[in-house]
């Protein structure tokens, strides 16, 4: 990654319309609200604003979160599993069954 997306900053600071990157290159939308478990200083994901409607992205999907954008570890192809964000319980819930399902899906199941 080149240094034209800024420094590298962290999740606390970033603001929200902070445009958000997939791994192919293709704007996934902008930063809508960042997500943490603030007594543990966890962080657990963003919430997206597609064309789509609010998705949620979890943190380990994150690959990079720069002052410019946020770039993601998941290509366009995978994006299109990303949860539609109806709150943080049910995002995080959908979160890992799809989690779950991708896992599957490479054993072969």
């Amino acid at each position: 990654m080149t240094d034209d997306d800024g420094q590298q900053i962290g999740y606390k600071v970033l603001p929200r319309g902070t445009p958000v990157v997939l791994s192919d290159g293709e704007q996934l939308g902008t930063v809508h609200r960042v997500l943490d478990n603030a007594r543990e200083h966890i962080f657990d994901g963003i919430i997206v604003n597609t064309r789509d409607g609010r998705r949620f992205v979890d943190a380990p999907e994150v690959r990079r979160i720069t002052e410019w954008r946020v770039t993601l570890s998941i290509d366009s192809v995978e994006a299109r599993d990303l949860p539609e964000h109806r709150g943080a319980l049910g995002a995080i819930e959908k979160g890992a069954r799809r989690r779950l399902h991708r896992w599957q899906r490479r054993l072969g199941r």
